[in-house]
C-alpha cells in the first residue's frame, strides 16, 4: 500500500522539486540584480524601480497570455519559460549600461507572465483533488526552504566569486527545473484546433472570464478580497528596508538577521503545515492564516526594537504559509482548468494595476505623514480588511466551497 503511494506522488514530488529549483533560482536571481543595479547606478530610487517592472509588464501582457495558454500545452509553456529566464539572465553580466539591463528585466518578467498561469493550470490539471491540499502545503515548505536557502547561496557564490559568475550559476537552477519538467506527464487536453491570437479571440475570451466572474460571484469575491488584502502586505514590504532601519534604529546586520529568522519562520510553518495539513480544513488554514499574519503586520507596525519586529516578522512568516496553501487550494477547487489560464491571468492584471497604485500611495503618503503613522495605518486596515473577508468565509451558506476530497492515508 505504501508503494503505491509513493508512486501516486512519484509526479507531484518531481513537479515540487522543479518548483523549488526555480524558486531557489528567483531568490538568487532577485540577489544579484538589486546588487548589479546598485552597482551601476548607486541610485536607491533605480532599485526601487525593480519592484514595478513586474506590476508594469502584467498590466501590458496579462490581457492576451490567458488566451494563449489555455489553448495549447502548459507543460511546453512552462518549460519554455525556465528556458527563456535561464537564457535572459545568462546574458546580464554583457549588459553595457541600465538600458539594457531594465530590458531584459523585462523580457524575463514577460517569461515569467505567462509561467505563473500556467504553472497554475497544470498544478491543478495534474494534482488529483484529494492531493491538493497536502500538496500546496508541501509547495509552500518548499518555497520557504528556497526563501533561506536561495539567498544564502546567493552570498556564497558571491563571496567566493563574483556578480556575473553567480548569475551564470543561477541559470543552471532554471535548466535543471526546466529538464525535470520535461519527465512530468503531458497534460489531457482536448484535441480542438487552437483559435489564432487575435484581437476578436482575446476580446472572445475577455468576455468569457467576466461571464465566470459574473455566475461565480462568491468564488471571485474571496480571491479579489484575498488578493485587495495581501496588497496592504505588499506595500508595507516595499519599504521595510527604510522602515526597520530609520524609524525602528535597526542595522543592516539586524536587518539580514531578521529576514532570515523569517525565512525559519515560513519553513517552520511549512512543515508543520505539510505534516498536518489533512487535519485542517481548507476553511480554517485560510481564518487562522489570516488573523495570525495580520496580527504580525501589526506587532511589527508598532515595533520598537529588533526583538519586537522579530516577533512579529516570525508570526507573519509561519502562518503566511497556512493562508497562501488554503487560498490556492480553495482557487484550484473552483476555479475550471479549461478557464483557469484566462482568469488567472486577468485577477493578475487587476492586482498589478492596484500594486502600481500602491505604490504611488505609499511614497507621498510616507512623504505627507511620518513613515510609522502610514505602516500601523495600513497594518489597521488590514486587519480590518481581513475581519470582514474572514466573514464571509466562515458563513455557512458558503460551506459548498470549501468541500475537499480527504487523502486516504491509508491507501
Amino acid at each position: 500500500m505504501k508503494i503505491k503511494t509513493l508512486k501516486d506522488w512519484k509526479d507531484p514530488a518531481l513537479l515540487l522539486t522543479s518548483i523549488g529549483l526555480s524558486s531557489m533560482g528567483d531568490f538568487i536571481y532577485l540577489v544579484a540584480i538589486n546588487i548589479i543595479v546598485y552597482q551601476m547606478t548607486g541610485s536607491a530610487a533605480a532599485v526601487a524601480a525593480l519592484w514595478v517592472i513586474a506590476p508594469i509588464v502584467n498590466i501590458a501582457t496579462k490581457f492576451w497570455t490567458g488566451s494563449f495558454i489555455d489553448y495549447r500545452s502548459k507543460k511546453h509553456i512552462i518549460i519554455t519559460s525556465y528556458f527563456l529566464r535561464a537564457f535572459f539572465i545568462f546574458f546580464i553580466p554583457f549588459a553595457p549600461n541600465m538600458f539594457f539591463i531594465y530590458l531584459i528585466l523585462v523580457l524575463l518578467s514577460v517569461a515569467k507572465s505567462f509561467f505563473v498561469p500556467a504553472s497554475m493550470t497544470y498544478i491543478t490539471m495534474i494534482v488529483p483533488k484529494e492531493k491538493r491540499k497536502r500538496f500546496n502545503s508541501v509547495r509552500s515548505f518548499v518555497s520557504s526552504g528556497a526563501f533561506i536557502i536561495g539567498p544564502a547561496l546567493a552570498g556564497v557564490f558571491i563571496l567566493t566569486t563574483n556578480i556575473h559568475l553567480t548569475l551564470w550559476i543561477n541559470t543552471i537552477f532554471f535548466i535543471l527545473a526546466g529538464v525535470l519538467t520535461v519527465f512530468l506527464p503531458k497534460e489531457r487536453m482536448d484535441h480542438q484546433m487552437i483559435p489564432k491570437l487575435s484581437f476578436l479571440q482575446i476580446k472572445t475570451d475577455f468576455t468569457a472570464v467576466i461571464q465566470f466572474i459574473h455566475n461565480n460571484k462568491y468564488v471571485a469575491f474571496i480571491y479579489i478580497s484575498f488578493l485587495m488584502v495581501t496588497l496592504f502586505s505588499f506595500a508595507m514590504d516595499t519599504q521595510e528596508v527604510v522602515f526597520t532601519q530609520d524609524v525602528v534604529g535597526l542595522s543592516e546586520v539586524d536587518y539580514t538577521l531578521l529576514i532570515s529568522i523569517t525565512g525559519i519562520g515560513s519553513l517552520a510553518g511549512g512543515l508543520i503545515l505539510s505534516v498536518f495539513s489533512n487535519k485542517i480544513s481548507i476553511r480554517y488554514m485560510i481564518v487562522i492564516g489570516l488573523i495570525m499574519m495580520t496580527s504580525g503586520y501589526v506587532i511589527y507596525a508598532f515595533s520598537w526594537s529588533f526583538l519586537s519586529v522579530t516577533i512579529g516578522f516570525i508570526i507573519l512568516g509561519f502562518f503566511n504559509i497556512f493562508l497562501n496553501a488554503g487560498i490556492m487550494t480553495f482557487y484550484q477547487n473552483n476555479i475550471p482548468v479549461q478557464l483557469m489560464g484566462r482568469v488567472t491571468s486577468i485577477f493578475q492584471l487587476i492586482e498589478s494595476v492596484f500594486q502600481i497604485l500602491f505604490i504611488l500611495m505609499i511614497g507621498v503618503i510616507a512623504d505627507w505623514f511620518s513613515l510609522r503613522l502610514t505602516i500601523v495605518t495600513l497594518a489597521i486596515l488590514m486587519m480590518l480588511s481581513s475581519f470582514v473577508f474572514i466573514i464571509f468565509v466562515l458563513n455557512p451558506q458558503n460551506k459548498q466551497f470549501y468541500k475537499e476530497e480527504q487523502e486516504n492515508l491509508q491507501a
